[in-house]
């Protein structure tokens, strides 16, 4: 009897040990994922993907009951701001876009405004540069007078687009003027060509994009500057690369953020998917236009043709905190793209690219930026450091796998890559150009590395 208590208590102390041995294992693995790869705590706001609805953003305003017109081939620029005036003017509200095709030039959203499209409601951009006034702006790391883009906000905290309609960019026109002037000047920058963006967000906190469509932009798809709490829910943003490629139409350009979730999106374009953007220059660390991103979520989303699934630069000087994870690769020339530009201080550290599959032609592409290369008088070329970057958990069918070369004045550090399987056709790597790189269950092309 005291033998049969005695097993008693030891099987109940087996079991309770057990039990709260599971319970340690799960808290610890709830902890690690919700951590950013420097260790901080990830905020609870990034796990809330609750949709704005229609009936909570105000008043609707209806355009095509304050005087727009439901007519394709009218510009309508001034009938459609009127009504966003109006709802301002009212206290705010929401400017629905009903089935239909509207062409409009800039439209400029201002405080308590948002914009609903719905299912069959297309918002089309004028292709012409003239209904795109030149405004002080930002492009290209740089703070300058440029062109407006279609959607802007300016200061309008808590500004949302949502619905199932679509924002069509009409680039067509853009698109070949690019290319002709590449033609006559093939060294041209960018900027020689007038071109306007789809969407423009400017020093917005609490903005949610979701489940619209942003198409054939004329030059980048969607740039946000100087935000904060950023969610871009359920998009897709697609611009073509065949039979015309639309050039420099980036999905996602983040410049100088903090706190954004990318989920669920499909992105397609003739350049990077999510570029993380922030100043160039010698002296680029020092201008109080520029600065750094950080805490940014890219997850469960979908990449088509693209340049670069995930890119840091080449307008860019500090990214902390970027984890990109849960996510199809599929014709992307390369998943994560690091731009060393040579004429900037730059610090990329704290990255973490995991769980993902697919195909792209590079793994990781690691080379100098030097395309505008400037130093403007300074005499000495500044340093970059990229460091405390992992790549974990990827199945990947790959080119190339270890795409790297870099200068004196680029400095790599602390580089994990760990549970992969990789099928490369070039699978060389050269660890000795970084200082401190971990291989843990490495597979390319079948064989283990080391």
């Amino acid at each position: 009897m005291i033998t049969n208590i005695k097993n008693q208590k030891i099987q109940t102390s087996i079991i309770v040990f057990v039990v709260l041995f599971s319970i340690s294992n799960i808290v610890l693995a709830q902890s690690k994922s919700d951590v950013f790869p420097d260790g901080s705590l990830i905020p609870d706001w990034f796990k809330d993907t609750t949709k704005v609805k229609l009936e909570d953003l105000g008043t609707q305003y209806d355009i095509t009951k304050h005087g727009v017109k439901n007519d394709s081939t009218v510009l309508q620029t001034e009938a459609i701001q009127k009504v966003i005036d109006l709802a301002s003017d009212n206290g705010g509200g929401v400017i629905v876009i009903p089935e239909g095709i509207f062409l409009s030039g800039a439209l400029f959203f201002k405080p308590n405004t948002h914009l609903h499209l719905t299912d069959k409601g297309v918002l089309k951009g004028s292709d012409d540069i003239k209904n795109y006034p030149k405004i002080p702006s930002r492009m290209e790391g740089q703070s300058i007078y440029y062109f407006a883009a279609l959607v802007n906000a300016y200061n309008v905290d808590g500004f949302s687009i949502s619905g199932t309609g679509t924002i069509n960019g009409n680039g067509l026109k853009f698109w070949k003027a690019f290319w002709q002037r590449r033609e006559e000047n093939p060294k041209c920058t960018n900027l020689e060509v007038s071109r306007p963006r789809l969407v423009f967000i400017w020093q917005c906190n609490n903005v949610q994009l979701q489940d619209v469509k942003l198409i054939n932009a004329g030059f980048w798809s969607s740039h946000y500057y100087q935000c904060n709490n950023i969610k871009i829910l359920d998009l897709h943003i697609f611009s073509p690369h065949q039979p015309v490629k639309a050039p420099s139409t980036d999905a996602i350009d983040l410049d100088i953020c903090s706190n954004v979730l990318i989920k669920g999106c499909y992105m397609a374009v003739n350049d990077d998917a999510i570029a993380l953007k922030g100043g160039k220059g010698p002296w680029a660390d020092t201008q109080t236009n520029n600065g750094e991103n950080t805490n940014i979520i890219i997850e469960d989303c979908t990449f088509g043709f693209c340049h670069s699934a995930l890119t840091c630069g080449s307008e860019s000087i500090h990214n902390k905190n970027i984890v990109m994870r849960n996510c199809e690769v599929n014709e992307a020339k390369r998943l994560l793209w690091l731009k060393m530009r040579p004429d900037t201080p730059q610090h990329y550290e704290y990255i973490t690219v995991e769980n993902i599959k697919g195909q792209a032609n590079s793994m990781i592409y690691i080379k100098p930026w030097t395309q505008f290369f400037d130093l403007k008088g300074r005499p000495d070329v500044p340093l970059s450091y990229s460091d405390h970057i992992t790549m974990k958990n990827i199945t990947l069918d790959c080119n190339v796998f270890f795409d790297m070369k870099i200068t004196e004045y680029d400095k790599l550090s602390k580089f994990t890559f760990e549970n992969l399987n990789i099928t490369a056709k070039n699978a060389e790597y050269n660890t000795s150009i970084i200082d401190g790189v971990t291989f843990k269950n490495v597979v390319v092309n079948g064989k283990n590395i080391k």
